[in-house]
């Protein structure tokens, strides 16, 4: 039965039935002692006839063995229908406890086959398959397992790797097909599908997108390239066929699945950066654009210098670039793009720094004595929003309060080259910017961290509950 089973297979189509096949038979020495087999056609396997099936040449005879889904071959044997139904009991036995079986037959060329026994094989899942979807599930992913195996096999294996309520594909599409748009539901709500042909698994990614689910798709063979690249995030094994890691967006490079939790975190960081950047980025165009128009329409004059803008702007784009290295929280629940809460609270933030610049500038007007001293009035504008924009990042980066986490390295470095930057710049006496006393200075920076850090914080831990409560969760 071994030795018709391994000339049944090739190992150039790197099947991992053949290779099960060839693998036992090179282990056994089947092939030891029996006259040379010269091989004449071999046709793979086929979701249709569920068979390999090979013409071979020994002494001078032609025989054809075959290997395949029992019901298949047995109907091939034309065995009679009691017989079958034996056969699938001990199929539907060994189903239960994870095996799959295959039967075996051989015959002459042009005659009928003749069934020679049962092959028991085992796919046993990773070692961390198990650890690995409940670390995904555990962030909010559900995981479905996708599979050609029947229904029990899938079952026992999905027990092993704590999945839940397999279905099979036809009973899903003929349920789906009959509910109309309702039956998206039917498969997100099942933790996997067995009896799958290759072409289920792109509409299987099809139907949950249409169900207005993010979509990843793992796969290695040719057969998965249509469902990689249609699903939003087509993942490749490092074992995956060209074709296949042509197909996808991520190609994963060490040996199992367990990448793919350091792939959903990353994304999740990259979202949060992301975000940081938005919410100071709209905080902070708000707060200097009507800060400068309110200040004109107020005092006549525009109160920081076309010279110190623009310094101020290249000084603090160094802080921006570092903010793509922050240390950033991942969340537990997948990110969405729905991001008008954060809007509101940038923009809400944004005008009360407006606010705040317009108080501190009032005391400068009428105790510092720069109504009628321009380049002190410059230098003071400058520090004043140079200041904010630093303490506004350390608020801005942390959805919950500013010392829930610590900045990266390279963003402290930044913000604190900026400040001394700045800060040294004006004690030069640069054009247009006179040297300030140093009170003022350490005032002004004492304002804005206060008024950052304290006030500006406490408003937007308040707003994020309130418009995004699942940020701070």
């Amino acid at each position: 039965m071994l030795f018709a089973g391994a000339l049944a297979s090739q190992e150039s189509n790197q099947d991992p039935i053949d290779l099960a096949f060839l693998a036992a038979a090179k282990a056994r020495h089947v092939f030891d002692g029996r006259p040379a087999v010269k091989p004449v056609s071999f046709a793979p396997f086929d979701a249709k006839n569920r068979r390999t099936e090979a013409v071979v040449e020994q002494n001078g005879r032609r025989l054809r063995v075959m290997k395949g889904a029992v019901r298949t071959l047995a109907e091939a044997c034309s065995m009679m229908p009691a017989a079958i139904t034996a056969l699938e009991a001990r199929v539907s036995d060994s189903a239960a406890k994870g095996y799959r079986v295959l039967a075996v037959a051989r015959g002459p060329e042009t005659g009928a086959p003749v069934l020679i026994g049962l092959v028991s094989l085992y796919d046993p899942p990773r070692p961390d398959a198990k650890q690995l979807i409940a670390a995904l599930e555990d962030r909010g992913v559900a995981v479905k397992m996708l599979t050609g195996d029947a229904l029990a096999v899938a079952t026992e294996i999905a027990r092993v790797v704590g999945l839940s309520n397999i279905q099979r594909v036809a009973d899903l599409k003929a349920a789906n097909a009959r509910a109309g748009k309702q039956g998206v539901d039917l498969f997100s709500g099942v933790g996997g599908l067995a009896e799958i042909f290759p072409e289920d698994k792109y509409d299987v990614v099809k139907q949950l997108q249409a169900g207005g689910h993010v979509t990843g798709m793992t796969g290695d063979g040719v057969n998965d390239a249509p469902a990689l690249r249609q699903a939003e995030v087509g993942i490749a094994v490092s074992t995956a066929t060209d074709v296949a890691k042509g197909a996808a967006s991520v190609v994963l490079t060490d040996a199992g699945l367990t990448n793919i939790v350091a792939l959903v975190e990353q994304g999740r960081m990259i979202y949060q950066r992301i975000l940081t950047w938005i919410i100071n980025k709209i905080s902070r165009t708000v707060s200097k654009s009507v800060f400068v128009a309110v200040a004109f329409i107020v005092t006549h004059k525009f109160v920081v210098s076309a010279f110190a803008m623009l310094l101020m702007t290249f000084m603090t784009d160094f802080a921006k670039i570092a903010l793509a290295t922050d240390h950033v929280r991942a969340s537990k629940k997948p990110e969405t793009w729905a991001i008008g809460g954060f809007v509101t609270v940038a923009v809400v933030l944004g005008v009360a720094m407006v606010l705040e610049d317009l108080l501190l500038l009032g005391i400068g007007w009428t105790h510092f004595g720069l109504a009628n001293n321009d380049p002190a009035l410059y230098t003071f504008s400058f520090l004043m929003l140079l200041y904010f924009s630093a303490f506004s990042v350390v608020s801005a980066r942390e959805r919950r309060w500013f010392w829930s986490s610590l900045p990266s390295k390279a963003l402290m470095a930044a913000l604190l080259a900026d400040v001394l930057t700045g800060t040294l710049l004006t004690r030069v006496g640069l054009p247009g910017l006179a040297p300030l006393p140093w009170w003022q200075v350490l005032a002004i920076f004492a304002y804005a961290m206060g008024s950052c850090l304290a006030v500006n914080d406490s408003l937007k831990v308040a707003l994020i509950r309130w418009r995004v409560p699942a940020a701070v969760a």
